[in-house]
């Protein structure tokens, strides 16, 4: 796309909706008998309980329709090996991206484990603010959603999100993310990834509840998110996270 067709797509899009605000809410107020406003979501993972089975980013690409190719995805898990000379090897867990892999033999092994990774649903999200025509937006309960009627594919957002959260999808050429299965979570559902994790090394709830079960991994945890530095704010949570992982 050249910068013309680029902006008179923007222009006309735009044009379509006068307040931003508007189709936001409408959006959101489809869902029957749900107020956002009360509701403030995040997900906790306890990386000594993931075992990097995979069922996370099957049940995913199930419940949302993300295409089976291995480099379309909502989540992802990787496994970081972190050998006694100080290196560090990343690999995903999907076989078809990675082959065989780096073959390390178990002696030169300090300590192995897995990082499930997927969008951070920041509360302050570069992605947002980086979109020329409001397509990513944020809701009152705190989840960063993708409006694919709105989106025009210029790829801003992808390039934004700094942790790799993004992709185009190949059939709609639009934005796609993980939305922690908003169309579950409205009804009162688990997200799908926390639904079939064997080990329930995901957690999902409501912030602001006292009663949530993330309220209470927070407490009885040691918090840590990817790349403090940036001031995202991320929403995605960890414990027991490596110093290493990035």
């Amino acid at each position: 796309m050249d910068r013309r067709d680029f902006f008179t797509k923007a222009f006309a899009v735009t044009s379509a909706y006068t307040v931003l605000g508007g189709w936001l809410k409408v959006a959101v107020a489809d869902i029957k008998d749900y107020d956002a406003t009360k509701h403030y979501y995040g997900m906790g993972i306890q990386i000594d309980k993931c075992i990097g089975c995979g069922r996370c980013v099957e049940a995913c690409k199930e419940e949302n329709g993300v295409p089976k190719d291995p480099f379309f995805f909502r989540t992802w898990v990787e496994r970081y090996t972190i050998k006694k000379d100080g290196e560090v090897i990343v690999q995903n867990m999907d076989s078809r991206i990675n082959g065989e892999g780096q073959t390390v033999h178990d002696n030169d092994i300090l300590r192995s484990f897995f990082v499930p990774k997927l969008c951070n649903q920041c509360d302050h999200p570069p992605c947002v603010q980086v979109c020329p025509v409001g397509a990513t937006f944020k809701t009152d309960d705190g989840v960063i959603l993708v409006d694919d009627k709105r989106c025009i594919g210029c790829r801003y957002c992808i390039q934004a999100c700094p942790y790799g959260a993004r992709y185009l999808h190949p059939e709609t050429q639009t934005a796609d993310k993980c939305t922690f299965c908003y169309h579950r979570i409205t009804k009162g559902l688990l997200p799908a990834c926390v639904e079939v994790c064997p080990t329930q090394a995901r957690i999902f709830g409501d912030v602001k509840s006292t009663a949530s079960p993330l309220t209470r991994f927070k407490r009885m945890n040691k918090i840590h998110v990817l790349k403090p530095s940036l001031n995202t704010e991320p929403k995605v949570m960890y414990s027991e996270l490596d110093g290493e992982v990035r």
